[in-house]
């Protein structure tokens, strides 16, 4: 028999999902916005680990950056360690670039947004799920979020070193474009970071008393005045360093060539 357009799976699939919800409005727009937009920043990030024109003096491409295999130019290494040998020959971004990501893959906004553009858990709000069980993040693999906090204090140690990379650039070519946007990558990475739910729980979360700890109540209020930016940072910050890291490389490959490059 053959099959009809008002047959279609394509058809069959859209009336389920209305029949899920009451909704009127278009909300399948964020999944499907979020679903694009982190395809392209994956997409991006595999091509990136594996291009080589990572670094042009005084530039270094964040998703580089620590550079600790030998191979690295002198220059690019972080204060000249190279702790990982001439035995090494994979490309550097593979040895650090899995602590960013586990920072971003486990945080709480980003598990959010590709939980709905994914795997449509649930879509979006008052929309019904097309799974039929629901175990939450009880079960692996997803109870390993719960290691988020470790990823915060990796991100930590990545965001100041990209300040310091932003901060050397920036003396040694005031004038350059690539150094402000470095600068401002690493501005816009740190306020991320420190935007985290875990930091705010580090900071005062567990406090009964703030009034017996005024300093840490201090950084409790201005992590909390973070945290609501908290998903506006967590987007900023990934356009920033996507951007920053794709800067450094056109730079490096001679595309982007002009006197305050």
């Amino acid at each position: 028999m053959t099959q009809t357009t008002a047959d279609s799976p394509a058809r069959r699939q859209r009336a389920q999902l209305r029949e899920r919800t009451l909704r009127t409005d278009q909300w399948w727009r964020y999944p499907l916005v979020t679903f694009l937009i982190f395809t392209a920043f994956l997409v991006y990030s595999f091509w990136a680990i594996f291009d080589m024109d990572y670094f042009v003096s005084p530039y270094h491409a964040p998703f580089t950056s620590p550079c600790l295999a030998t191979s690295c130019p002198e220059e690019a290494r972080l204060f000249g360690w190279a702790p990982f040998g001439d035995w090494y020959t994979l490309p550097p971004g593979f040895l650090i670039l899995a602590l960013p990501a586990g920072f971003r893959f486990t945080c709480y906004y980003y598990r959010k947004a590709y939980y709905r553009g994914f795997w449509l858990s649930p879509p979006a709000c008052a929309v019904g799920e097309p799974h039929g069980k629901y175990t939450g993040e009880s079960r692996f693999p997803l109870i390993l979020q719960n290691v988020h906090r470790y990823f915060f204090y990796a991100a930590i140690v990545i965001g100041l070193i990209l300040s310091y990379d932003a901060v050397k650039a920036l003396v040694a070519k005031p004038n350059g474009l690539g150094s402000w946007i470095l600068v401002v990558n690493a501005v816009l990475i740190v306020t991320y970071t420190l935007s985290c739910h875990s930091c705010r729980h580090i900071t005062a979360g567990r406090l009964n008393h703030f009034s017996r700890h005024p300093l840490r109540y201090k950084a409790w209020t201005f992590v909390s005045k973070l945290n609501a930016k908290h998903q506006e940072l967590a987007l900023a910050s990934m356009f920033s360093v996507m951007g920053a890291d794709l800067y450094v490389r056109l730079v490096a490959k001679g595309i982007v060539a002009f006197p305050f490059a």
